[in-house]
């Protein structure tokens, strides 16, 4: 079998195994017209293929058949043909079919809410090693969305997501644990191991925990108090949309913590967070602009 030597050798190679029937062939032409790798992305075509694989059982093609039922992809967007197809999938152990109708049914997505359903799928991905299921699941289970709630149960799923193994580990779940150590959920508070597993997150770009990271550094809690890290994390966090760490930034350039004291860069933080309705930074916008008349009348 003559191997291909570039991508559209390989679209006439894979088409010659497709049309004799060989699954795999089909199963990569059609990753091939979706990804338009060799030859002109052609929607129409890939669904053509992978509903050939797929009716032959292949998990993955029935994944991503549903996958281009539910985003309108070479065919008119249906969502009870993608559920199906996912359903199909997921039944078969593919992971990302069964996060996915995790999310659609813990979101209600055109379909009815139903957690303890998410619960299922996201339990399903989770047993297999998905720490974005793993992270979800911990989440229902700190909620108590379609189960009794039980914070030890959700330390456990956020742990095994957050742990960092062959990657850094889900910020998501880190951020989740740095928070029921923070507030003492289903464990003994402990703000030096809140500390280490927000640093994780904001390490990886959480802008929660980036915001809860600075502003333990600048209240000195679990570490040893330091403007200037928490100006660095609540700069990260701010200049992510934060509005909490935007309008703690602006204090800290009004009161020179960590910087300069320096009003002008007080007031383009405060009106950045003003602007999501923080109605503390609206009120010091309101301070300082009276201020400022108060400065322009008085008397010489």
């Amino acid at each position: 079998m003559k191997k291909p030597q570039d991508d559209k050798e390989a679209v006439k190679f894979h088409r010659l195994y497709a049309e004799q029937g060989v699954v795999n062939a089909q199963f990569r032409l059609a990753q091939m017209y979706y990804e338009g790798q060799g030859v002109e992305q052609d929607y129409t075509e890939a669904l053509k293929w992978f509903r050939l694989v797929a009716v032959q059982g292949d998990a993955e093609a029935q994944r991503s058949l549903g996958e281009m039922y539910h985003e309108g992809l070479g065919v008119e967007q249906d969502y009870k043909k993608a559920v199906k197809w996912y359903r199909l999938a997921g039944y078969k152990g593919d992971v990302n079919a069964q996060c996915i109708l995790g999310t659609i049914y813990d979101e209600g997505e055109r379909v009815a809410q139903d957690y303890k359903e998410a619960l299922k799928w996201y339990r399903l991905a989770a047993e297999q090693g998905d720490a974005d299921a793993q992270c979800l699941l911990g989440g229902m289970y700190h909620e108590g969305l379609g189960v009794e709630q039980d914070y030890k149960e959700a330390l456990k799923w956020y742990r095994l997501a957050a742990e960092p193994v062959v990657f850094e580990g889900d910020a998501s779940a880190q951020y989740n644990l740095g928070l029921m150590y923070d507030k003492g959920q289903g464990v003994a508070q402990d703000h030096e191991e809140a500390l280490k597993w927000y640093r994780l997150a904001a390490e990886q770009g959480d802008a929660d925990a980036q915001y809860n990271l600075g502003w333990m550094y600048d209240e000195g809690q679990g570490v040893a108090q330091d403007y200037k890290e928490a100006v660095k994390w609540y700069r990260l966090s701010a200049e992510q949309g934060d509005a909490r760490a935007q309008f703690n930034l602006g204090l800290m350039y009004y009161e020179g913590q960590g910087v300069p004291q320096d009003n002008k860069e007080a007031v383009k933080w405060w009106r950045l967070s003003a602007e999501q309705r923080n109605e503390r930074a609206q009120y010091n916008l309101a301070i300082m602009h009276d201020d400022s008349l108060d400065c322009l009348n008085s008397p010489n």
